[in-house]
């Protein structure tokens, strides 16, 4: 999505780039319920094969989307976010593999979300249901099977991302070859759920929200996703490497004791003001809580029994830096696999970015998951 200036409202209708859609019938929801019909963006590279055995699924984190790889275009402001994983030679190597990449159901990039319209054709807005990583799966199976996907040969992702690369090796066991887990858990932790409370707190808190149905009003609540974005950004990064990075400099030109910002607010500024042009607050919303009910375990005898299930060969990767997924969540997802070795150290000062950011240390997993 482009960003409008100042503001950098996000707008429904932008270009549709290079996605395809599929759509699927009624989804009857975890929570309960049902959603009549939705339509799932994805976009693919490389070639499927005639036994469909060379497809590998790739999940997408929080605010992300289907436009892993490939240059900045129209529909996609940015280059993809796993670029140097995937195409010709790299480790994600298309010659030899058919990469699939799905926006996640209630996300804003193409796929049915708080945005999209209900079927009398306004805007879902409040009215959009809850729903949970498992639901998610559940489109992304039609998706396979509208494909001609049976099993995938790998099913691979990190953070958010990573709940739902986990939940297709539990629940979907015969349809997933293997699995890449990445700076993820097997459930959300208490600590994980309160850095989202007041991030989720921000957004509904904007006098723009209009309780969720903002989308023919002048302006939507763009400065609570800002704040929102602000606390998850910390949370993102480590603290030494933010103190190397930063350290206590003033932003250029501006002197805190007069008004200004130091530098690492302008960072922080920065990043706020690019998520705010390019996705919609309602989604954050929906995604977050999301990740918030994201366990495995429930109504499955719990986390020890949910793993059991596991058949896929697993490689599981922490970030040695990482405040938000803390590395003992990794290494309990690998205990719980059978046959699965110590998790992965991905060493890094960069926190819990690091599964995207140390391209070269993520293709080692990579190179190891698919032998």
């Amino acid at each position: 999505m482009t960003a409008e200036p100042v503001t950098g409202a996000w707008r429904i209708g932008d270009p549709p780039g290079r996605r395809q859609f599929v759509t699927g019938p009624e989804l009857a929801l975890e929570a309960g319920g049902a959603l009549p019909g939705y339509t799932l963006a994805y976009e693919t590279w490389g070639t499927l094969n005639s036994d469909a055995s060379n497809a590998i699924l790739v999940e997408h984190a929080l605010t992300g989307d289907s436009h892993a790889a490939g240059p900045a275009e129209p529909g996609h402001p940015s280059a993809g976010w796993w670029d140097g994983l995937i195409g010709p030679g790299k480790a994600l190597d298309t010659t030899e593999f058919f990469v699939v990449v799905p926006n996640v159901l209630g996300g804003c990039q193409g796929s049915t979300g708080p945005s999209s319209p209900d079927p009398d054709g306004a805007p879902w807005g409040s009215r959009f249901p809850v729903v949970t990583v498992r639901d998610q799966v559940a489109t992304e199976a039609v998706l396979a099977d509208a494909l001609g996907i049976t099993r995938w040969a790998a099913v691979v992702g990190g953070s958010m991302g990573g709940m739902r690369a986990l939940e297709w090796a539990v629940s979907l066991p015969s349809r997933v070859a293997t699995v890449l887990v990445l700076a993820s858990t097997a459930r959300a932790s208490a600590e994980q759920i309160a850095w989202a409370a007041p991030q989720l707190h921000a957004i509904r808190a904007d006098p723009d929200w209009h309780g969720g149905d903002y989308y023919s009003a002048p302006a939507g609540p763009y400065r609570g996703l800002g704040v929102a974005r602000r606390i998850a950004h910390v949370t993102y990064r480590s603290e030494p490497e933010l103190a190397d990075r930063f350290g206590r400099n003033h932003q250029s030109g501006e002197d805190p004791l007069r008004g200004g910002r130091f530098a690492v607010e302008s960072y922080l500024d920065h990043h706020a003001e690019k998520l705010a042009g390019r996705f919609d607050a309602n989604s954050y919303l929906v995604l977050t809580e999301s990740m918030n009910t994201h366990d495995v375990g429930r109504d499955r005898g719990g986390v020890a029994a949910a793993l059991g299930r596991v058949t896929a060969r697993a490689v599981i990767g922490g970030v040695d830096s990482d405040r938000l997924y803390p590395f003992y969540q990794s290494a309990e997802i690998a205990a719980g696999i059978k046959g699965t070795t110590e998790p992965a150290v991905v060493t890094s000062p960069y926190g819990h970015d690091s599964f995207l950011i140390e391209t070269e240390q993520i293709a080692a997993l990579v190179k190891a998951l698919l032998g």
